[in-house]
């Protein structure tokens, strides 16, 4: 991956990230128990890769600090 590559790719998901808690929230309080039902479908996630790098846990203990993150911003 070239610099400028992964340059970019930190952005989007810097910026996914805020729109993604910002829509968390938004739902959250209007619908609550949106991060319960994320929090019970991380069982389900899993990392597609086909290589050495492929780990699992990791992109679920991913998901939990983002659910917990949302947690503590007040979304849940």
């Amino acid at each position: 991956m070239t610099d400028d590559v992964a340059v970019q790719a930190r952005r989007r998901e810097i910026a996914t990230e805020h729109v993604l808690f910002k829509l968390i929230e938004y739902v959250e309080a209007r619908h609550p128990g949106l991060l319960d039902h994320i929090e019970g479908s991380i069982d389900h996630l899993g990392d597609p890769a086909r290589d050495d790098t492929k780990d699992d846990e990791a992109v679920r203990e991913i998901a939990r600090r983002m659910i917990a993150g949302a947690r503590r911003e007040g979304a849940g």
